[in-house]
């Protein structure tokens, strides 16, 4: 019995050591077992026992792994527990990471598996960097993102960017629906984008409409895919913020618009003397194009007061076209707010603080917004062009208010040529008996305009000769007697009794440059005589006349120097006009080279320093040095730019800030001086070009008038154009094109 005892025991024992065998044999990981001292009792792995078994972890092992697993190795037998460590080894095939995972199995000895955890640690690694990668992204981009529940919309987490786009914040936004917030302006929206979402897996640049917190209405542009977060489908969406671009987008196209509307009224005033369907036809394109509820012209008609006469409204609105009103208070306030107004703009009719009359008009006709402009012949109302919004207020766009204005001008044309169109028809029947008397006249004053043309040439040079002759004496004669102190406050101290500065005379004017009209003939030099030499009218010197009085005549400096003033603006005004002639008869004669722009343009400043100096002006000067070259004249070129900065300077306050910038465009260089001088108005930038003489009270004088009529004719002759635009918030510019050199 005993022994059947014991070899049942040892059968037993020999099945499980078979069995923890084939256990340690199935496991693909390195088993060791290991002593409390550190020395490896058994091992099972690639190496060999004998490279193993007996040595100790120092020697296997680098020092600092050694120490890690030697105090695994103490904890696990002391606390009887697993324990758990990770190191990096370096091996044949790169540093390699391994877990240890160690058990008591006696008394002074613990059980170690180790395995290769490279791939799974790599794994990981990547896994939290594209978790960080993700999460900057998520946190930094500039574009709104969110992560919703794909079923009912709820925010799961949203960025900075949707806080700063949208108003709310992050706690007022997660855990609720985009319904919740009012979000979507069409609720329907997110069921279109759910359906196109399902059909391609994907959305890439829907266009969406979203309400901000502050009601504000935005477009953005959305892409959108499905992720799953804990098992939970969900909606990773980005969006874009495209409501400036789409506004300007529609600006451009409501100036192309509103550009082909002028045009085509332009062209309809131009061709047709119908004035009812001029009218009616331009009603029907401006209430199109405002996308308004209702357009009308009203006529201030001195029997019918207001006269309505041309009108295209929606239908679902009264008609104004047959309304007549004899109450003058009311119609005397209409005409008063829109000669106040100029443009009348009303977004609102409830904000706005009208008569009773006027508000009761409004209801009359359901207006709710309007915009109003006058029609303007001369000084005088003659009408006025209106548009309303009836279904609710409205924002008036600066782009539909210029639209109007512009209209209501080439309207006031529109009614003047009908009106004189009328006129000549009541005419017409006087005016056919008069026809061959009144040719004969016109071909009468045509050979009378010939002649005169002939004799204005012969008298213009005949003239101007004299004249110049006479004012260069002059001037030499004031020059002489201002430097010979023969002046009222000259005895004593130098420029007193003088309100100008004395110093120095002024410079006597330079006659005009060899490319302008042939100069007139210099005065003779005076003789030499014990009297004072005057000019005679002929242009001649003599001797003073014996009754002049022998001793000095005090005369103030201060009027000789004006005499100066007023002799040397007289003759370059001569010569202007003596330069006007010759372009007009001979053309203006280019003596052409190819120049580097920005080289030549550093030479203009250095001679227009001191002119900006004495004004307290500033130039910056943006000139690219690599412009391409030009073809001009650089001598002309350079006296148009003097011209021009003396026009700027002398018609427009101390202390300006002047920038001159040029810039490619096609085939041309292009020229601009901006600065941040008086205003003009759009006639006086239409006119400033043209030769007309300057009234009385104007803010420059004829000679600079003249000046800048040479000007436009010098950069025409390059084959150039120039023009001024002026805004009062954006200053005045003078720009000017110049072709390029050819290639």
């Amino acid at each position: 019995m005993k022994i059947t005892n014991r070899k049942f025991r040892e059968e037993k024992l020999l099945q499980a050591e078979a069995r923890y065998q084939a256990i340690v044999n199935a496991i693909p990981d390195t088993m060791f077992c290991i002593s409390r001292d550190g020395e490896y009792l058994d091992f099972k792995g690639e190496y060999t026992t004998k490279e193993i078994v007996g040595k100790k972890l120092w020697e296997i092992l680098p020092a600092n792994v050694a120490l890690i697993k030697q105090e695994a190795i103490a904890k696990t037998l002391a606390t009887n527990t697993l324990q758990v460590c990770e190191y990096q080894l370096s091996t044949p095939w790169g540093v390699r990471d391994y877990q240890a995972r160690l058990v008591k199995s006696g008394e002074n000895e613990v059980l170690a598996i180790v395995r290769d955890i490279t791939e799974p640690k790599q794994a990981e690694i990547a896994l939290q960097s594209l978790a960080q990668k993700f999460s900057k992204a998520f946190r930094c981009s500039p574009d709104p993102i969110t992560i919703s529940t794909l079923k009912e919309g709820r925010y799961i987490e949203v960025n900075d960017s949707f806080v700063q786009l949208s108003g709310y914040q992050a706690s007022e936004v997660l855990g609720r629906t985009a319904f919740e917030l009012n979000i979507w302006v069409n609720p329907s929206d997110r069921t279109k984008l759910l359906q196109k979402l399902e059909a391609q897996g994907s959305i890439r640049n829907q266009e969406i409409k979203f309400r901000k917190k502050s009601g504000e209405i935005i477009l953005v542009q959305v892409a959108a895919e499905v992720i799953e977060l804990d098992g939970i489908p969900c909606l990773l969406a980005v969006s874009h913020d495209i409501t400036e671009r789409k506004q300007t987008e529609e600006l451009l196209r409501l100036s192309s618009q509103r550009d082909r509307l002028l045009t085509k009224t332009l062209m309809r005033i131009r061709q047709s003397l119908n004035l009812n369907e001029i009218l009616q036809t331009t009603v029907n394109e401006v209430r199109q194009f405002l996308q308004a509820d209702r357009v009308f012209i009203a006529l201030n008609d001195s029997c019918d007061l207001f006269k309505m006469i041309a009108e295209s409204v929606n239908p679902q609105y009264p008609s104004v076209l047959n309304w007549k009103k004899k109450d003058e208070t009311l119609l005397q306030e209409l005409r008063t707010k829109l000669l106040t107004d100029r443009v009348r703009v009303v977004e609102d009719i409830t904000q706005t603080t009208v008569s009773p009359h006027l508000a009761a008009l409004y209801q009359q006709f359901q207006t709710k917004a309007s915009l109003a402009v006058p029609i303007m012949l001369g000084k005088e109302l003659f009408g006025a062009l209106i548009a309303n919004s009836c279904a609710k207020p409205r924002c008036w766009q600066q782009i539909e208010i210029d639209l109007l204005q512009q209209i209501s001008e080439q309207l006031a044309i529109a009614i003047q040529q009908a009106q004189l169109y009328q006129e000549l028809e009541q005419l017409n029947n006087n005016l056919e008996r008069q026809v061959e008397e009144r040719t004969a006249q016109l071909q009468q004053k045509m050979q009378e305009l010939q002649e005169i043309n002939r004799v204005k040439d012969v008298f213009l040079h005949a003239v101007s000769h004299d004249l110049r002759t006479t004012v260069m004496g002059n001037l030499m004669v004031l020059n002489n007697l201002l430097k010979s102190g023969e002046l009222e406050g000259d005895w004593g101290q130098e420029g007193q009794g003088s309100n100008l500065s004395s110093s120095s005379p002024p410079t006597p004017h330079t006659p005009p440059t060899p490319h302008t009209p042939p100069t007139p003939h210099t005065p003779p030099t005076p003789p030499t005589s014990p009297l004072p030499l005057i000019p005679t009218p002929l242009g001649e010197w003599g001797p003073r006349v014996a009754h002049l009085p022998t001793s000095p005549i005090p005369i103030p400096r201060s009027i000789i120097e004006r005499m100066i003033q007023g002799n040397d603006r007289q003759l370059r005004m001569i010569d202007s006009l003596l330069e006007i002639h010759s372009t007009e008869v001979e053309g203006i004669i280019l003596n052409q080279e190819i120049i580097q722009f920005h080289t030549f343009i550093e030479e203009v400043i250095k001679n227009v320093e001191p002119m900006l100096r004495q004004n307290q002006s500033q130039l910056k000067t943006l000139v690219a040095e690599d412009l391409p070259l030009v073809t001009a004249d650089s001598v002309k070129l350079h006296n148009f730019f003097v011209n021009l900065f003396t026009y700027i300077l002398q018609s427009n306050p101390p202390g300006l800030d002047l920038q001159l910038t040029a810039k490619v465009e096609a085939d041309m260089i292009r020229c601009t001086i901006q600065f941040n001088g008086t205003h003009m108005s759009k006639v006086e930038c239409d006119r400033l070009f043209e030769l007309y003489v300057q009234e009385p009270q104007a803010r420059f004088s004829t000679g600079i008038g003249l000046k800048m009529y040479l000007s436009r004719q010098l950069i025409k002759a390059h084959g150039g154009e120039i023009g001024v635009n002026s805004n009062p918030k954006c200053g005045v510019s003078f720009w000017f094109t110049l072709p390029l050199a050819i290639k």
